[in-house]
């Protein structure tokens, strides 16, 4: 039966008189609600006179409900999906666990009598209350409510009708279009894409089936549609928003589109390719609408942090961000730029493509089919007198040798480089073709980072390492070793049974010093890797990703997988480090997170 509560309970004189909050602060937030038609309790947080915490204990107890935090709380998506996502939105409620005789539910706002008489009406027993956070039921209602069986029903319905090869291209190309089936489809495609987080979109058709698989948090996740001859029609309705050519489908091709997609505008960077069984897309989504982040957010270390804008606010020279595709340099090196733009500094970019718009930037994207390379575009900004250069990326000697020139003529100059890290990074210029004494004269200091899964705060559990690990693991740390506690993730419905949950960033930043330099001019391979090593503040990849580890942020296997490819681990002689996971890391391009991008 429903829990008993009086007719009409005011709130706000309840937290007076307990003393949670003051007359005076209860008459501001009462004239804060008239304007903004909040709820009562949600002004009282926003003005900073309660905590949510507290607010929610203070319901809690007046009302004689459980208050549940569904941030620990094991769901089942059979009794969420009890209640339909419109309901659950709409009520701000969802159904925590099904008893034999009644319903738990979770509502922001427990007084809610309207909602809770419908919620009465709607579910097929009686329903008992418990009172949780808005911030967090939103977020969980996301998570739970996928679009799976939308996209399934509409890849029939689409499936009906098209024969094997023909279906209306007039229809695809209509200005009305909302109601057409593929449109339908792909845009619950891409709303399924942002609710969970996704950075790349892949759709991928095979001799029977269909593949939509979504990159999150670097890993690929699958959904399989058996309508495989849907995807012609998928294929060239994104081919006519990216403006490419719909009758060629022997060659790849390469386009962007931009889509707003529940209250977010993103800008899609689509590529096509002919494989067995059709034509293979790929979406890299990023997100215009969060924009770019600082670097406070970037998660560098403090310490780190503060070298890092050393270099960066020197009047000249070359910064380095290094790593994988995918690892969140280009996130890094926003970052940087929003830190050096100000009215008086002239900054462009030299970009492939233009990720995110900067006011006060000037930023040109190349254009290889008309000639317009990074050269020829690095060589025309040096005569718009720029104070700062952002170079996508060094990918040839031409490149290289006008980036370090113009660092050495005055010019700080920033820039990404494909390399395992840091060390490695500084040779990797005189293996392209870059003299010696250019780049110990031009280089300033090389980042190198990777992105690690976090560890799903959910499911989260002790871990006991192996034997093998505790070796490797006791050779890192030492005497630190036994200090350290390590986590795992079970698995569970807010992480999508992966036991991660999100990403954070590992970094090593190496500062060239004189030792360094000289080996550099040289072409010292060996001199400059232990001149690197005996730096002062140098610390590895890996052993900043084994601190994360230590602490329960990310799991040892997180540390094998993204540090398996480096030589750093030759260092230890016995025991060597265990085999890494099989999953792959991959691209990552959409910032609903921190340090997404590159």
């Amino acid at each position: 039966m429903a829990v008993g509560r009086k007719e009409k309970i005011r709130i706000g004189d309840l937290l007076v008189q307990n003393g949670v909050i003051t007359e005076e602060q209860l008459m501001e937030a009462l004239a804060m609600q008239k304007k903004t038609r909040q709820k009562l309790g949600r002004t009282l947080i926003a003005l900073n006179m309660v905590k949510e915490s507290k607010f929610l204990e203070f319901l809690s107890q007046q009302l004689d409900i459980p208050s549940v935090d569904l941030s620990h709380y094991e769901l089942d998506s059979q009794d969420v999906m009890r209640l339909s996502e419109t309901h659950a939105r709409r009520f701000r409620v969802i159904v925590l666990k099904e008893d034999v005789d009644h319903f738990l539910v979770g509502m922001a706002d427990p007084m809610d009598l309207f909602a809770f008489d419908e919620l009465q009406r709607l579910l097929p027993k009686p329903a008992r209350q418990a009172v949780i956070s808005e911030a967090q039921l939103l977020s969980t209602l996301d998570l739970m409510y996928r679009r799976t069986d939308e996209i399934a029903s509409l890849a029939g319905q689409l499936d009906e009708e098209i024969s094997d090869d023909a279906f209306d291209i007039a229809e695809l190309t209509a200005q009305d279009d909302s109601e057409v089936p593929v449109v339908k489809m792909l845009q619950k495609i891409f709303e399924d894409a942002v609710q969970i987080r996704a950075s790349d979109i892949h759709i991928e058709p095979g001799e029977h089936s269909l593949r939509i698989r979504q990159r999150v948090d670097g890993v690929l996740q699958e959904n399989i549609v058996k309508e495989k001859r849907i995807v012609s029609a998928l294929v060239l309705r994104l081919k006519l928003m990216a403006e490419l050519n719909i009758s060629e489908k022997r060659l790849p091709q390469d386009g962007r589109f931009n889509i707003n997609v529940s209250g977010r505008s993103l800008d899609v960077r689509i590529s096509t390719m002919p494989v067995q069984h059709g034509e293979s897309v790929v979406m890299r989504l990023l997100d215009q609408s969060s924009g770019a982040i600082g670097l406070d957010q970037a998660g560098l270390p403090d310490d780190m942090l503060k070298r890092l804008r050393r270099i960066i606010h020197q009047p000249h020279g070359l910064l380095l961000v290094t790593g994988p595709t995918g690892s969140g340099k280009t996130t890094t090196l926003y970052g940087a730029l929003m830190e050096l733009n100000q009215p008086s500094k002239k900054i462009i970019t030299v970009e492939d493509p233009v990720e995110y718009r900067l006011e006060r930037i000037n930023q040109v994207g190349v254009n290889p089919k008309i000639g317009l390379t990074f050269a020829t575009v690095l060589r025309s900004c040096l005569r718009q007198d720029p104070d700062i250069l952002l170079v996508g990326e060094i990918r040839d000697q031409e490149t290289a040798a006008i980036a370090l020139r113009a660092a050495m003529t005055g010019h700080m100059v920033l820039s990404t480089l494909h390399t395992n890290d840091a060390i490695s990074s500084a040779m990797r210029l005189v293996d392209i073709g870059v003299e010696g004494y250019m780049a110990a004269s031009a280089l300033r200091g090389v980042l190198a980072q990777r992105l690690v899964r976090k560890i799903c705060e959910h499911c989260s559990q002790p871990y006991t390492p192996s034997e093998q690990e505790e070796h490797w693991v006791l050779a890192r740390l030492g005497d630190n070793a036994s200090q350290a506690h390590f986590h795992k993730g079970r698995g569970c419905t807010y992480c999508n049974n992966t036991g991660y949950s999100g990403r954070v960033g590992i970094f090593e930043l190496l500062e060239l010093d004189e030792d360094m330099a000289d080996a550099l001019r040289l072409n010292d391979t060996l001199g400059f890797t232990q001149a690197a090593r005996n730096s002062e503040g140098f610390k590895t990849l890996t052993d900043n990703a084994l601190e994360y580890a230590a602490k329960g942020v990310t799991t040892l296997d997180e540390v094998f997988r993204v540090t398996e490819q480096m030589d750093e681990t030759a260092d230890l002689a016995e025991p060597e480090a265990p085999p890494a996971a099989a999953d792959d890391g991959g691209d990552d391009g959409l910032s609903l997170e921190p340090l997404e991008g590159g």
